[in-house]
């Protein structure tokens, strides 16, 4: 197959969507497939197999690290000459809206995948009357795709509350041989607990924004004097949080890639996740993969990950009280604690990249044929279990 991908967001940045978008060029690449994407400049001239073209964008107000492409007529050209058998659109809102014009009018099979709740963030920002305009925005762009994917199913029903077509879950994987316990070092313990390695380490990775409540973790660290915190990631909000956990056993990283993050995770003994908007929440697979105990809200994708008392700990999306009791039976309850983390990592073992992007293979075989039932893949083998459902 000839895929052809647009994205409003690529690497440098480090997040989901890009996490999920570097694992499937590599696997379009390993099976055979061709592939081009359309980003934002920035992004490097090719990865892997995949050529990248890059294009303008001014930064959208509400999260300014999110480059708004303006409509461009050279995508149509460049379509045309790459000839693709299918267009995914990755969080369409500007470049993926304009590809999604230039496809249907080249006749070319359309899957919009939903990543973001952008609804969600802007309750969380104070914004909670754009609520309505912005789910009226998201379900005209996405009524144009053949096929609508989205990461988890409490984010599907919501997508179906909102009246939105064609909708399946589009599940994601985690890479159990990078993260995973065995890398837990001396060197990162000590680093990470700021020289005291034998106290509990609690641990959050993600973006430094409002929405995703990382103020929340703070008065766990008045109750319970003994924990060290390790805050992985940046954003808009670091220097407010870093002013905020001023004067307590906090160390802040920053951006952590490849081994190093393994090793982060691995330092750790509980994953702290505060945010209630995660439509899966990537870093909580990685978490588990790397046999920590989580405690995660009791809303959005978390909820088709965690089992509650079986491999982590869900609480009330709303109480910040109910965390911290979370959190702190896990810090008194070593036995819990191991037993959830290491049910944690089994569950992991069982959610392989390979399977989940075998599954989007079929999806897209799927749509080209509703779409063109006199055309077949060129590819052949690549039918694997599909996880779509």
């Amino acid at each position: 197959m000839r895929i052809a991908l647009f994205s409003e967001t690529f690497l440098p940045k480090v997040d989901g969507i890009v996490n999920t978008l570097c694992h499937l060029l590599q696997h379009l690449e390993k099976r055979g497939h061709e592939s081009v994407l359309f980003a934002p400049t920035g992004a490097p001239a090719r990865y892997h197999n995949t050529p990248i073209h890059t294009y303008d964008g001014l930064p959208f107000p509400l999260y300014p690290e999110l480059k708004l492409v303006p409509p461009t007529a050279h995508i149509r050209r460049q379509l045309e000459q790459f000839q693709p058998d299918v267009v995914h659109v990755v969080q369409p809102v500007a470049l993926g809206v304009t590809g999604m014009w230039h496809a249907r009018r080249l006749d070319i099979p359309v899957v919009a995948s939903y990543h973001t709740d952008v609804p969600g963030f802007a309750a969380q920002w104070g914004l909670g009357w754009l609520q309505g305009p912005i789910w009226a925005t998201f379900r005209t762009i996405h009524q144009q795709a053949d096929l609508n994917l989205c990461p988890s199913y409490a984010t599907l029903r919501q997508l179906r509350e909102h009246h939105f077509p064609k909708v399946s879950v589009w599940t994601r994987g985690v890479d159990t041989q990078q993260f995973q316990p065995k890398w837990r070092s001396d060197e990162w313990r000590e680093y990470l607990t700021n020289g005291r390695s034998q106290a509990p380490l609690l641990l959050y990775v993600g973006r430094l924004s409002a929405e995703k409540r990382v103020d929340w973790i703070r008065p766990l660290l008045d109750q319970f004097p003994e924990a060290r915190l390790a805050i992985v990631g940046d954003g808009p909000a670091r220097a407010e949080l870093e002013t905020l956990f001023a004067g307590t056993n906090t160390v802040f990283t920053g951006y952590l890639r490849g081994h190093d993050l393994a090793q982060a995770y691995a330092a750790a003994d509980i994953f702290a996740f505060p945010s209630a908007n995660e439509t899966l929440g990537n870093v909580v697979l990685e978490a588990m993969a790397s046999g920590l105990a989580v405690v995660a809200a009791a809303s959005g994708g978390p909820l088709d990950i965690i089992h509650h008392n079986r491999n982590g700990l869900l609480f009330q999306p709303n109480s910040p009280t109910d965390l911290a009791e979370k959190v702190g039976l896990l810090l008194q309850d070593n036995a819990l604690r191991n037993q959830l983390a290491h049910r944690a990592r089994q569950d992991a073992e069982q959610r392989d990249w390979a399977t989940v992007l075998d599954g989007l293979l079929e999806n897209y075989a799927e749509v080209m044929v509703r779409k063109r039932p006199y055309r077949t893949p060129k590819q052949k083998n690549y039918k694997h279990q599909s996880v779509i459902t």
